[in-house]
């Protein structure tokens, strides 16, 4: 059985799901590396405009398999170039919905940050508890939490361990909205086919200039942004997008 399904449940949308709920979840080395492979291979595919991340309806990801990392020693780790594997999600430029239900737990509350847009379920539970088996996260956890919930709220996840409820995920800016738990798949091919039926080339400058910016000056950031509405004005679909707004149709965007 594959530890990583890819689904195409209409056009324009790719779900990757990950297949091992009674494991659940677990981000072993086989399902990183089918991760990496997958989330490449879309990246590359011009029919989906849109990726859907899940675990399905009853867990995300608990995390990183403690069992084959128990007699790992530090170059061990060093080989793994784990890292690499990471950057296929971090460096895909498509918009990314995690579908959180169950546990999002170390790695796997990792692997949601790794997304643009989280809906969690009422039961869903984020956390990093890596401390707790003597470690600390190892794929973004300290620094993508940081800049998600501050400072404060990070240090109070990442020094004890506990997790949060989704609801108090959403209130420090872990979550985009929560939703009942049979909502969650639901919910986040909803806005998966609003952002697919949107123009390409603006959803995918939207989100280069966003993660650009985070880390520029205001100012740099800001000629950024000025630079890619510029270059949308040579855009077919801007042209399509207004010319639909005038005439009072539906627009047909191509990515051109």
């Amino acid at each position: 059985m594959e530890e990583v399904v890819v689904e195409r449940p209409e056009d324009g949308v790719a779900v990757v799901r990950l297949n091992q709920p009674e494991a659940r979840n677990a981000l072993s080395q086989a399902v990183r590396q089918q991760l990496a492979a997958q989330f490449d291979a879309l990246t590359h595919d011009a029919v989906v405009r849109v990726i859907v991340l899940t675990g399905g309806d009853k867990v995300f990801a608990a995390g990183a398999d403690i069992r084959a990392m128990a007699g790992h020693g530090p170059i061990d780790v060093l080989l793994l170039n784990n890292q690499r594997m990471w950057q296929a999600l971090s460096s895909c430029p498509k918009p990314v919905i995690a579908a959180v239900n169950g546990y999002a737990l170390g790695g796997g509350c990792e692997l949601a940050m790794h997304a643009d847009i989280i809906v969690a379920g009422e039961g869903a539970l984020f956390g990093q508890p890596e401390v707790k088996v003597g470690i600390i996260p190892g794929a973004g956890g300290t620094q993508r939490l940081t800049r998600a919930v501050g400072k404060f709220k990070a240090f109070k996840m990442l020094l004890t361990g506990q997790p949060v409820n989704a609801r108090d995920a959403c209130d420090m800016g872990l979550a985009s909205e929560v939703v009942p738990d049979d909502r969650v798949q639901a919910r986040a091919l909803e806005l998966a086919r609003e952002i697919a039926a949107l123009p390409p080339l603006a959803v995918a400058q939207i989100k280069e200039v966003l993660l650009a910016g985070q880390d520029a000056s205001l100012d740099a950031a800001l000629m950024l942004e000025r630079k890619a509405f510029q270059l949308l004005f040579a855009s077919a679909d801007k042209q399509e997008g207004m010319q639909a707004f005038l005439e009072k149709r539906k627009p047909e965007f191509r990515g051109r």
